[in-house]
């Protein structure tokens, strides 16, 4: 479903409110408050039209707080440079989620400070969007709380170090083998969610 907003652009290094490292893809985006979703949109990869007919992917590593508007997009300098010249400073698009190829498997991160006792666990490089994150305690699986900041916690600390499991928008789940607690270290898998 297409949706229909403006584009902006800001001085942007990939890093922002999804706590990803900052990294050299150019082509990052902060989605505004509602889309944004308490972080579900982190990661989501959404193909930008302009009315030129120029068209690009970028990548959501941000929140685009008010006044940003629904519907607006607050892409990364280089980003709009593709879609418009920066004097222009806003341009209605439209914008529709994207399942792209995927150059890498997804890793698991745990924030600084993780332990057995508390955990914060990030999925980073995920094809589509992340709906749900469980981990393996007690001979179930548990659902975590995901904050707005892209983590998700165990603040009991179940299941952390077990086995995690990754659901996406579409319904795909991939479990991860159990990953040592590692703080602050990003941990590759051979996992990827399908195209769609």
């Amino acid at each position: 479903m297409p949706h229909s907003g403006v584009a902006t652009f800001y001085d942007s290094n990939g890093g922002g409110a999804c706590s990803y490292d900052p990294g050299p893809d150019p082509l990052t985006a902060a989605m505004n408050w509602s889309d944004y979703e308490d972080s579900k949109a982190c990661g989501a990869y959404v193909l930008v039209r302009a009315a030129n007919g120029a068209r690009l992917t970028v990548r959501i590593t941000n929140l685009c707080p008010a006044p940003c508007r629904v519907g607006q997009l607050d892409l990364s300098a280089a980003a709009f440079a593709r879609l418009a010249a920066p004097v222009a400073g806003e341009i209605p698009i439209t914008w529709t989620l994207v399942s792209p190829a995927a150059p890498k498997n997804i890793s698991i991160r745990y924030k600084s400070g993780s332990s057995q006792y508390w955990c914060g666990i990030q999925v980073i490089d995920h094809r589509n969007p992340v709906a749900r994150l469980e981990v393996w305690s007690g001979g179930q699986w548990q659902q975590l709380h995901r904050t707005d900041y892209n983590y998700f916690l165990s603040e009991n600390g179940s299941g952390c170090g077990g086995a995690i499991a990754v659901t996406d928008i579409y319904g795909q789940r991939l479990v991860v083998d159990p990953l040592p607690v590692k703080a602050d270290v990003v941990q590759g898998t051979s996992l990827q969610f399908a195209a769609h």
